[in-house]
């Protein structure tokens, strides 16, 4: 049997306008997903702003919860849970990212799919994907099937739901912080 360890799955609301306008969409809580490789959030990635006052330059980033946009959102909900994977699963999940890290230059984010995807339409494009699309293929890639659903498809929500998730933390992430370092100490 594989040794066991966590990665986690960080949920996100930022109340920007883009974030606000896809709530009143779907009616959903949390409009933006993440994963992260620690639970003291240093590993972060998704896609999102690329800069943090203008959401029309997105793609793929490593997110930084104390600075960039989550700073320039200070108001940010979240819930975050863990995920039980097995180390080769998580050594897949760190090669995966790995494979968009060295070619972040090339990765924009999937507006067009993100329209489709309200019209139950996925439009899956090589170099384009939100954030809950990168998510979903990230953990399917690596033998985590999270959803039925295609990842074109997935939201964040989708993801919230599955039954393996173990939770940790609802509040203000820049809340998560420092109960986090609390714990250390």
């Amino acid at each position: 049997m594989d040794k066991t360890c966590n990665i986690y799955i960080l949920l996100s609301h930022s109340g920007s306008n883009f974030s606000r306008a896809i709530n009143a969409y779907t009616g959903d809580s949390y409009t933006h997903i993440s994963i992260s490789l620690d639970e003291e959030l240093k590993e972060v990635y998704s896609f999102g702003r690329l800069h943090p006052y203008n959401p029309f330059l997105a793609g793929f980033v490593r997110e930084d919860v104390e600075n960039g946009t989550f700073r320039r959102f200070p108001n940010t909900f979240c819930s975050l849970y863990s995920l039980k994977v097995e180390e080769a699963q998580r050594e897949s999940i760190i090669s995966e990212i790995g494979r968009f890290k060295s070619e972040s230059y090339k990765y924009g984010y999937n507006f067009l799919g993100l329209f489709t995807a309200l019209f139950n339409i996925p439009l899956p494009r090589k170099y384009n994907y939100f954030c809950s699309q990168f998510v979903s293929e990230v953990l399917l890639k690596s033998g985590i099937n999270v959803t039925d659903k295609h990842p074109g498809l997935t939201s964040p929500m989708d993801i919230m739901s599955y039954s393996e998730l173990e939770f940790i933390y609802t509040g203000y992430l820049n809340e998560y912080k420092v109960s986090v370092l609390e714990l250390v100490v």
